[in-house]
């Protein structure tokens, strides 16, 4: 009788804890330094928190299977499998895979990954700034505040071309030449859904987003929209999420509904900007 899934079982339940401990001790906040990390680590960290997911899930189905296998005679294993072929077969099964920019994994720790730093909202955003314009629809339309109209800026930043206001349009370039320089692969791959639009929050009277002061984009890899509140998101936009971090920009996938695709500037940051006389 082929008791391999039990051994597995033994071996997985022995290895996984103190990979999973590994793991923490390398994104935890002491040690990850957000774009400190060269994305080849986190891209490996990824994959192996993915690794361990694929193992616990196998795990949860062969205990349920082992139960119901009989020991070999005189109560020990059938030696037909030893250890090392078990652990060949789990590394058969996970090494080799192909790494993509634009494959979907989970969020770690999703709402810890904007520490220290607070969403601006369309009310404070309101009160520092005034209106971009006084009458919202739900469509697009341009900003008439002649203090903010002033200052925006229709530009190429790095690998995309963003209507933003002047400052956010040079803090991004900080984060995409920093990108670029720690990886140009996934530099080449960044592209935008859009950052400034005019335009009241659909569902909502007459509440303001983000992106109404062109202080907020929406970045995918290769033009693949990342899907909405999946608890989910492409590889490269957690590795862009380090860099942005650095700069005082405010991640959407940590938002109680998960928007990963989306950066907006912190309150920390537009108070610093005000303060500089840069808005």
């Amino acid at each position: 009788m082929r008791v391999l899934p039990a051994i597995i079982i033994c071996i997985g339940l022995l290895l996984t804890p103190a990979v999973w401990l590994g793991l923490k001790w390398l994104l935890s906040e002491e040690d990850f330094q957000g774009a400190a990390v060269d994305s080849t680590a986190r891209i490996e960290i990824e994959m192996l928190r993915q690794q361990i997911e694929d193992l616990q899930l196998r795990l949860a189905d062969l205990q349920t299977e082992v139960t119901r296998l009989p020991l070999a005679s005189g109560g020990q294993m059938a030696p037909e499998a030893s250890t090392a072929e078990a652990e060949r077969e789990i590394w058969d099964q996970t090494e080799g895979a192909d790494l993509d920019y634009a494959q979907v994994v989970l969020i770690a720790d999703r709402t810890n990954v904007n520490r220290g730093l607070r969403v601006t909202g369309g009310k404070y955003l309101t009160e520092r700034l005034g209106r971009p314009r006084e009458d919202l629809n739900d469509n697009c339309q341009p900003m008439t505040n002649p203090n903010l109209k002033e200052k925006l800026v229709t530009e190429q930043v790095g690998p995309i071309r963003v209507s933003m206001l002047r400052p956010a349009i040079e803090s991004l370039k900080v984060v995409f030449e920093n990108i670029r320089q720690a990886d140009p692969d996934l530099y080449n791959r960044i592209n935008t859904a859009g950052a400034l639009c005019v335009r009241r929050i659909r569902g909502t009277v007459n509440s303001l987003s983000t992106h109404s002061y062109g202080l907020a984009v929406d970045l995918n890899i290769d033009g693949q929209l990342d899907n909405f509140t999946d608890g989910k998101t492409q590889l490269g936009l957690t590795i862009m999420a380090d860099f942005f971090y650095a700069e005082g920009w405010v991640w959407g996938a940590g938002f109680r509904r998960e928007d990963s695709m989306h950066f907006e500037i912190s309150r920390r940051q537009l108070d610093a900007w005000i303060a500089e006389g840069k808005l």
